[in-house]
């Protein structure tokens, strides 16, 4: 019987530190990714439509616009030192001051894409603010119908 605790001793100690090493790798590989704090999808490393924003001296990333406002929103969390990534300059700009579109294929299938440059058919930030908050984006499937037709 005393065998058969120290047995059972060293399998516990040994399956346990077998789990402790692979779990920290884990662990570190997942502080090195950005996550969406809104939907918890990695932010893909083209940063193509993806934003940031500073809450109190933190950065967040999200992989979408609409990410970034409906987040801002739940968290009580000012837009005013949001940037957004530029389409065509391939840079992070002020989320007031970008041109967007609507109606293009994002990550959260939103639709709101930023420009730096000045694009046909553009919205201002406010206006995508006011879109997202009623619902008026490509992922509600009323809204996606009447702007591409499926």
């Amino acid at each position: 019987m005393k065998n058969f605790k120290y047995l059972l001793l060293a399998s516990i100690i040994f399956f346990t530190g077998c789990n402790s090493s692979h779990g920290a790798s884990d662990d570190t590989l997942k502080s090195e990714a950005r996550v969406c704090p809104m939907c918890h999808m990695e932010v893909d490393n083209s940063n193509e439509h993806s934003s940031s924003l500073i809450k109190r001296g933190k950065t967040y990333y999200f992989d979408d616009i609409g990410c970034m406002i409906l987040w801002s929103g739940e968290n009580s969390a000012s837009t005013v030192s949001a940037k957004v990534f530029s389409k065509d300059t391939k840079q992070y700009i002020s989320a007031k001051s970008a041109n967007y579109t609507f109606g293009e294929k994002t990550p959260m299938s939103y639709g709101f894409s930023a420009y730096e440059n000045s694009v046909d058919n553009k919205i201002d930030f406010d206006e995508v603010i006011t879109k997202m908050l009623r619902g008026e984006h490509m992922a509600n499937p009323k809204i996606r119908k009447q702007i591409i037709g499926y």
